[in-house]
């Protein structure tokens, strides 16, 4: 959510902000919160008027009973009365225009970074930096399930008798190996000075709507029937809301912390969920990290987060690049995003395996995350980036380190965390 100050101030740039992100359904809508703004402010000055005035008033008919003055004081004092219903009335106006005003913030994006790509979808998505080489072997690598397969270690017949499709069964070497992964992934951060947290998988519906946009809630996020309590889609959710409503110390920021957590995600929309394969799933796991941070530091915050996820994915001898996602591809709460996504020998082409996003203060606002200085209290920054997502990160190291045997190199920084073994030989 957006400072109010920018629709008084200047609605052209939150106008030009809204048709960037090709969302000109909206553009009323800036309008609309200006002149209801102006209703607001009129109500409060006149709720601010009153007030004083009847305080005045109020030590007036002390004043008058005690020189005797009562046919005047219970004048005055009827006075007050009518003020006391008027200010019922005003701050009944106050309330319903505050919520109104909200319900229609809440749905303005947040003003894109400068330097944000113009373009109506991911496929306008820019490509900024590639790290290792994008190798294809002289020998044909199969589809990631019939890898899977070949190891034992993947069973969507079963899970489609359990839970339907979208969900699978991880099973022995591969399941070791998703495992190890995520813990790699989880040591990697807390190397880089990162505080671990396990974080509840479920939240309640005001931290959803801090975190996220109405249009993402719905495409996302699975409901627990009959409770206000919804299926976190990622860690950053609770991770973010754990500082719902708070006032940060200062000397205490950065906050910096990884996670673990299975995400559940509905998947709609155009992509569907995988038939055979685990890219496109309902259920999964993930190492996130999140940085709560000054205002002026988000920027080299966002820099160091992206490039941590490259470094860690090059550990394991896989390829990745680095896409800058453009306007129309931006979620309502963000400034600035970027993707990274792996190399497929496979597909020869990249896929992706996690996201940075910078939202500076749209969530603190919503959430009310806040620090104290002198001349008052202040909204943070937060970010949130993909370590490591466990089953797309599993195709992207099956493809990378799958030799002509079908036999799978174990990259040299998992080995400790699958006992020492170096190579994994399918079973059939």
């Amino acid at each position: 959510m957006i400072d109010i100050k920018l629709i008084r101030e200047n609605k052209e740039l939150v106008k030009e902000n809204i048709k960037k992100k090709f969302q000109d359904e909206k553009l009323p809508l800036v309008d609309e919160i200006y002149n209801l703004d102006i209703k607001y402010r009129e109500i409060k000055q006149k709720m601010d008027e009153k007030r004083g005035l009847k305080n005045k008033l109020s030590n007036q008919i002390g004043l008058l009973m005690r020189d005797g003055k009562k046919d005047e004081a219970m004048k005055i004092k009827e006075e007050v009365a009518q003020m006391g219903e008027d200010i019922a009335t005003l701050t009944q106006d106050e309330e319903k225009l505050s919520q109104e005003i909200k319900s229609k913030m809440m749905v303005i994006p947040n003003i894109i970074a400068d330097d944000v790509p113009i373009g109506k979808d991911d496929s306008e998505n820019v490509e900024l930096k590639r790290f290792g080489k994008a190798f294809v072997p002289d020998y044909d690598i199969p589809y990631h399930a019939d890898i899977l397969n070949a190891f034992n270690g993947l069973d969507k017949e079963a899970s489609g008798r359990t839970s339907g499709n979208g969900f699978y069964y991880l099973m022995g070497d591969i399941a070791r190996l998703s495992s190890a992964m995520l813990s790699y992934a989880r040591d990697f951060m807390i190397e880089k000075g990162f505080t671990y947290c396990i974080p509840p998988f479920m939240i309640r519906s005001d931290v959803v709507n801090g975190v996220m946009s109405f249009a993402e809630m719905d495409a996302m996020m699975y409901k627990i029937e009959g409770e206000d309590l919804f299926l976190i889609g990622t860690s950053e959710h609770s991770m973010i809301g754990k500082f719902k409503d708070q006032i940060i110390k200062r000397e205490t920021l950065p906050i910096t912390m990884t996670s673990y957590s299975p995400c559940f995600r509905k998947e709609v929309g155009a992509h569907g969920i995988e038939e055979r394969g685990i890219y496109r799933v309902h259920q999964f796991e993930k190492q996130e990290m999140i940085v709560i941070c000054e205002p002026e530091d988000s920027a080299a915050w966002y820099e160091k987060m992206w490039q941590f996820t490259v470094e860690l994915f090059r550990n394991l001898d896989i390829p990745v690049r680095q896409l800058e996602c453009c306007s129309g591809d931006l979620a309502d709460l963000k400034y600035k995003s970027c993707d990274i996504e792996a190399w497929s020998p496979r597909q020869q082409k990249y896929f992706e395996v996690g996201s940075c996003s910078n939202l500076t203060d749209a969530q603190a606002r919503r959430l009310g995350i806040r620090a104290k200085a002198e001349k008052g209290n202040y909204y943070l920054h937060t970010l949130n980036n993909t370590v490591l997502a466990s089953t797309r990160a599993l195709i992207a190291l099956l493809e990378n380190n799958y030799q002509k045997d079908g036999s799978v190199k174990i990259p040299k920084a998992l080995q400790p965390y699958m006992g020492g073994i170096e190579i994994i030989n399918p079973q059939k």
